[in-house]
């Protein structure tokens, strides 16, 4: 769970209620924390069972991904 400023809140309304998935959970960034003045707010939706292994398989392959290009690129000589 994010660490709560002043005037930040989460947002309840947008959750499922009992429990019920999926779930989406929304988080509004104070004015002070904006890029440039931008509102920006995450919303997060929580998965289970076969929608969230498929969803962790995907995720897990974009790291390894990256993992490799990191490493690709930090041996690759530079012009």
């Amino acid at each position: 769970m994010p660490e709560m400023n002043k005037g930040e809140k989460i947002q309840g309304g947008n959750s499922a209620v009992n429990g019920e998935f999926p779930r989406i959970i929304s988080y509004n960034l104070n004015e002070d924390q904006r890029p440039g003045g931008l509102k920006v707010r995450f919303k997060i939706r929580v998965e289970t069972g076969k929608k969230a292994a498929a969803l962790n398989a995907r995720q897990a392959e974009a790291i390894r991904e990256l993992l490799r290009w990191v490493q690709h690129s930090q041996t690759s000589p530079r012009r």
